[in-house]
């Protein structure tokens, strides 16, 4: 019979949600927890007290001496860690125009720095053990833009740009990066207290700015993605060899990814003549193709 030793997980944003949904799954199979979120107590009542299995740790993203301390916290009680889930974020869904600096600096202060500081602080940890697992979760709006996503899927984008990238980096040392890309679930995303519009409200969008906002408002608690289905998913993507770099959860994800490779290539087509006339008449040995390296 084989014998299989327990993963650790260490999982952001995990006090509600897919963070919740993602830290119950990884308990259920067996596996140790690092659940992290801004208040230490708000895991308290989603978890129940720490165990043998669980690490409840206090940890905003935006703050680098705070990751770190939360990601020694971890090996101190468990020695190891074996998944990252970087899911801390929110969504900013508001017309460009009606956003500010400010607005856009708090976006990419959760969704991209900090993911990106967290994965620094536990990057040195996974290569020393040459494996490990990194679950970024991205969005299907960080493959497909749309009204009122200019802040969100804007992050999002870099997320997944961040993460194909980084996925080429890491594989050398047996650890394999993956954007997890969720339409939409039945979390609290849309709820007031989560997403956060535009302040700086312009008469030419109020209309198309208030259908967008009913929009969402109708679709909060009525999403057709399930949190807990795809907690299990995550654990059996954690045990997949060779796991994807994009993996899209949910039938319309699936329906948006596919729609935007269509619309990719029909203009790859389209303009094919023209993209191919900006190659220069130099007289020079041809190259192979990198897709992994750009400059």
């Amino acid at each position: 019979m084989t014998v299989t030793t327990p993963k650790t997980w260490f999982v952001t944003g995990a006090s509600r949600g897919l963070g919740a949904a993602i830290v119950r799954a990884a308990l259920d199979k067996g596996d140790r927890v690092v659940a992290t979120a801004r208040r230490r107590e708000t895991l308290t009542e989603a978890f129940g007290p720490d165990s043998d299995s669980l690490l409840s740790v206090a940890l905003d993203v935006t703050r680098a001496d705070a990751v770190q301390a939360a990601v020694d916290a971890a090996l101190a009680r468990f020695g190891r860690i074996d998944v990252l889930v970087n899911n801390a974020g929110y969504g900013h869904l508001s017309m460009f125009e009606e956003s500010t600096a400010a607005d856009v600096q708090a976006q990419f202060d959760t969704n991209v720095f900090g993911l990106m500081s967290v994965t620094r602080a536990v990057l040195p940890v996974l290569r020393a053990q040459r494996s490990g697992r990194i679950f970024n979760v991205s969005s299907v709006g960080g493959l497909v833009g749309g009204e009122s996503g200019t802040l969100y899927c804007t992050s999002k984008f870099a997320v997944e740009g961040f993460t194909e990238s980084l996925a080429a980096e890491v594989r050398r040392f047996g650890i394999h990066a993956t954007a997890v890309e969720p339409g939409f679930f039945r979390t609290d995303f849309l709820e007031p207290g989560s997403v956060r519009h535009g302040s700086q409200a312009i008469p030419d969008y109020a209309e198309a700015a208030a259908a967008l906002k009913a929009f969402y408002d109708g679709r909060s608690h009525n999403q057709a993605g399930d949190p807990a289905k795809l907690g299990q998913a995550l654990v059996a993507l954690a045990e997949t060899p060779e796991p994807p770099v994009r993996w899209a959860a949910g039938t319309d994800a699936i329906g948006m990814v596919q729609g935007k490779i269509d619309s990719l290539q029909a203009d790859l087509d389209a303009w094919r003549d023209l993209s191919a006339s900006t190659d220069g008449d130099f007289d020079l040995a041809p190259e192979p193709v990198n897709t992994t390296s750009w400059g």
